[in-house]
Formats: C-alpha cells, structure tokens, sequence
C-alpha cells in the first residue's frame, strides 16, 4: 500500500459498501441471515490469529464466528452471537497485490458471500466446489 491511505476506502467506507453487497442479496438468502452482525476491522485480533494459526494477521480477509444454521436447525445453540468480520487492511492488500483488477466492492462481496457460506454450514471445500461448479457452467 501507499504512504497515503487517501484513496483506499476507510472502515465506515466498508460498512457502507458490505451492507448494500447484503442488500442486493436474494431476500430468502437474506431471511436466513437475520441476526447475523458485520463487523469491519483492519485487522483480526490476536486471539483470532494465534486460533487460526495464521503467520500474519495479512492472511485472513473475513471471518464467521458463530453458530452455523445446520447447527441451530439441529438445536446446537451455545449462545454466541452470529458475527462475520470483514478485515479492511488484508482486504485492500489484496486489492493492490491483484494490481487492482477487481474492484474493492466485487473482493469485499467476494468475501462476504464466504463467509455467509460458513453461516449456512458450508466448508471451505464446499464453497470451492461450488464457485468451481458455477465457472464451469458459465463456459
């Protein structure tokens, strides 16, 4: 990233854009994620990291913490809030990394729509299968 920040878009630039990327999601996708809180922050926190075992708080763009919809369907309830967490600095990393060919807005949907995967119960193996399978059927 530059020294100025000036041109990337701040962290209320983020809510602003991850809540109409969740507004124009299909209403029945919506339905199934009422409750679920977005949060953006720079950066995962330390206890975040040192879970996930990530070498760099760089590596990780979003985050579901949370009880997936299978297992509240299944009456697995433990009584933590439903968060996905979109983390501005690795995000706008990637955006510059990718020489800017995406825009900001198609990454944080991007990362948006996984992580409302991991809400619905999804891996991230199910998830590439599916981005797999609807690549190929778009050739």
């Amino acid at each position: 990233m530059t020294d100025s920040d000036d041109d990337y878009p701040s962290l209320e630039d983020f809510e602003v854009i991850a809540r109409e990327v969740f507004d124009k999601l299909p209403a029945h996708f919506r339905a199934h994620c009422e409750g679920v809180a977005i949060r953006i922050e720079d950066f995962p926190d330390d206890e975040v990291c040192d879970d996930m075992e990530l070498e760099s708080p760089w590596d990780l763009l979003g985050l579901y913490d949370g009880v997936n919809v299978l297992d509240k369907v299944s009456g697995v309830v433990d009584g933590v809030p439903d968060v996905i967490f979109l983390y501005r600095e690795p995000i706008l990393d990637y955006w510059d990394e990718g020489e800017r060919e995406e825009s900001v807005r198609h990454i944080i949907a991007h990362v948006l729509i996984h992580e409302i995967g991991h809400h619905f119960g999804f891996s991230d193996e199910d998830m590439e299968r599916i981005e797999e399978s609807a690549i190929a059927d778009g050739d």
